[in-house]
């Protein structure tokens, strides 16, 4: 059997903290970018994308009902401009699991 030295062992007790911890987290927060020929499609598209990025069955509930079952997702904080096909924004949520 072969055994660690115990900075090896600290450093793998530290990394698996590090694991745990972040699957525990109750809450935290998602950016996404979105384009479209106006700004309220370009805003849509950002909430789309930032649902999409953590849970693609919440994101289908959110289109089929406006829901987000087991997530608080906050109006995302959104950065917009004129370019690409129309306008382009960038947008952030806090997103806190419920259950």
């Amino acid at each position: 059997m072969r055994k660690l030295s115990f900075g090896a062992a600290l450093a793998l007790a530290v990394l698996c903290a590090g694991f745990s911890g972040d699957a525990e987290a109750k809450c935290f927060k998602k950016s996404a970018s979105g384009t479209a020929t106006t700004i309220d499609g370009a805003e849509f598209q950002v909430k789309e994308a930032i649902l999409q990025s953590f849970d693609w069955g919440v994101w289908a509930a959110f289109m089929a009902s406006g829901s987000t079952p087991g997530y608080r997702v906050s109006t995302p904080a959104y950065k917009c401009s004129p370019g690409g096909m129309g306008y382009n924004c960038r947008g952030t949520s806090t997103i806190c699991k419920t259950s």
